[in-house]
């Protein structure tokens, strides 16, 4: 046993999905057994492939990826493009990554990872969660090697595809609620904690001076039609690490979440927060956070990525 986290990293990279994914390479509390990719942002390939393009970047080679789904269980897919560009990581041109994806699916790579190891893993899904829930469906015997799973997805008070629904989820409800109802240690962080977790202009500012990571965000952000520079741009998907490193700056309620899965309220995730239909809980929920404190760490997380560390691309003219 170490004191790091053991990490199974589910992604559809995504400018947020860069974000998350800079702290996870290069933060040594994470023990990052598997990335895997999922179609979300943008096509399976193109995620699988800006996946790679991240672990090259931060000279992570021995990282193993693995290509997952290519569409949600049920619902038609519908990318996030007009947000993240046409290949989902607008802005910056990365180098041709110079290694490949596993042999393995990503859920037979998640079978494989989760049964081999001697310790429990935490899953952390941060795009459609059509992997995990194919991985539970498939192979239940897996469950007691999943220490819990982190999600960031779902909102309590309104959605960013449509009036009630989070991207995330309304990409694949289907998956949420398996995920939901697995009878796992579930932790939802959505918008309603992500869009108070706005990196500010200042904090955005002091990025684009600090090393070549920071120039790689800044022009990822740039580009990221989320947001904007000058009030504040949300990182969605990092608050999933900020939560595991730091919970005590998280406002957590546990309640019992449904999905709807069908009708005009699709991709809704809707809290019994008066207990009336169920006596249990199935989804610890945050609900608010310390944004200052999430700021001034994710600028020390950049901080201290080395520029001798990162196989660093050139700026797109």
């Amino acid at each position: 046993m170490t004191n790091k986290i053991p990490v199974i990293f589910d992604t559809d990279p995504g400018i947020d999905d860069a974000a998350a994914l800079t702290v996870l390479l290069t933060d040594d509390r994470f023990d990052v057994k598997l990335i895997t990719a999922v179609a979300g942002n943008v096509s399976v390939d193109k995620t699988t492939k800006n996946v790679l393009k991240l672990t090259h970047f931060f000279n992570q080679p021995d990282v193993a990826v693995a290509r997952g789904a290519a569409k949600p269980l049920v619902k038609a897919y519908q990318d996030a493009a007009n947000i993240h560009g046409v290949d989902g990581l607008a802005g910056y041109h990365f180098a041709e990554p110079s290694t490949k994806t596993v042999s393995l699916s990503a859920v037979e790579a998640m079978r494989a990872t989760l049964l081999a190891s001697d310790e429990k893993i935490t899953l952390v899904a941060v795009g459609a969660y059509t992997n995990i829930a194919m991985l539970l469906q498939s192979y239940p015997e897996v469950t007691d090697k999943i220490a819990r799973i982190v999600v960031m997805g779902g909102s309590l008070s309104g959605g960013n595809m449509t009036s009630v629904a989070e991207f995330n989820v309304f990409t694949d409800p289907d998956a949420a609620k398996i995920v939901f109802n697995s009878g796992l240690d579930v932790t939802m962080i959505g918008l309603d904690v992500t869009l108070k977790a706005l990196l500010t202009a200042e904090s955005m500012a002091t990025l684009a001076t600090m090393n070549k990571t920071g120039e790689m965000l800044t022009a990822l952000f740039n580009a990221y039609g989320d947001g904007s520079m000058a009030t504040g741009k949300p990182m969605h998907d990092v608050n999933t690490l900020f939560y595991l490193l730091s919970p005590e700056k998280y406002t957590i309620k546990d309640y019992w979440v449904d999905v709807v899965t069908d009708g005009p309220a699709i991709g809704a995730t809707v809290a019994d927060s008066h207990a009336r239909t169920h006596t249990t809980t199935n989804v610890h929920v945050a609900t608010d956070i310390d944004v200052a404190a999430f700021n001034a760490w994710y600028l020390l997380e950049i901080a201290q990525i080395n520029d001798a560390a990162v196989n660093a691309g050139k700026l797109e003219n």
